[in-house]
């Protein structure tokens, strides 16, 4: 998978949140966006993932080198972001089936395999809405790192986790993460202090309207 951006853009009213990217995204490789709260890691990665568009620039999307549309570019990805939200009123069971409807296992993965990993024994039935904001947030990641696809998208991977959970996210990036291209956004330094490559979003800030 590779994604290209030349002259990349965003702006919200008169104000430009980035502009004038080009980079290379890549499989193979983890990057990480880097930058404080707020200065616009979380706009970059929507734009990447074909949810927003840009303002300015274009945009192009590669699968075994044949061009692929924006349009299906949710097919080749998976993301685990603050603001993707589970649906509580299923069970963990049921959440799991509904997503790999959509979505294949990774391979040497299944379902029991996966509840494993969770490591959240006596959860199969419980309803998401009772889960922790660490629980969700597990669900959120491994149903990410689990699932087939060319691309891995994370927004702030470790919000919601304790040490235990830091580790064991760590532990799902050395499983789940190579031989795809892998984008971090973050500004904890636990969170993509493996990553091959990072882009800092304020390198693109630019102020006031043009």
């Amino acid at each position: 998978m590779k994604i290209t951006l030349e002259n990349i853009g965003r702006r919200f009213n008169r104000d430009w949140i980035f502009r004038g990217i080009d980079y290379t995204f890549i499989s193979g490789k983890i990057y990480a966006v880097l930058g404080p709260n707020g200065s616009g890691k979380s706009t970059l990665l929507q734009v990447l993932n074909g949810s927003l568009s840009s303002s300015a620039g274009n945009i192009s999307y590669f699968f075994k080198d044949k061009p692929v549309e924006i349009e299906v570019v949710y097919k080749h990805l998976s993301l685990a972001a603050p603001y993707l939200e589970l649906i509580e009123e299923f069970t963990l069971d049921e959440m799991i089936d509904f997503h790999f409807k959509f979505k294949s296992y990774k391979s040497g993965i299944d379902k029991n395999e996966f509840v494993d990993l969770l490591a959240m024994p006596g959860s199969k039935n419980k309803l998401i809405k009772y889960f922790s904001s660490g629980m969700k947030q597990r669900l959120k990641l491994a149903l990410a790192f689990c699932a087939d696809t060319p691309m891995l998208m994370l927004d702030e991977p470790t919000s919601n986790l304790d040490a235990q959970g830091v580790d064991w996210y760590l532990g799902l990036v050395q499983k789940f993460a190579r031989n795809r291209l892998t984008i971090i956004c973050s500004n904890q330094e636990h969170e993509y202090s493996f990553c091959d490559e990072r882009l800092l979003i304020t390198d693109y800030k630019v102020n006031g309207e043009r």
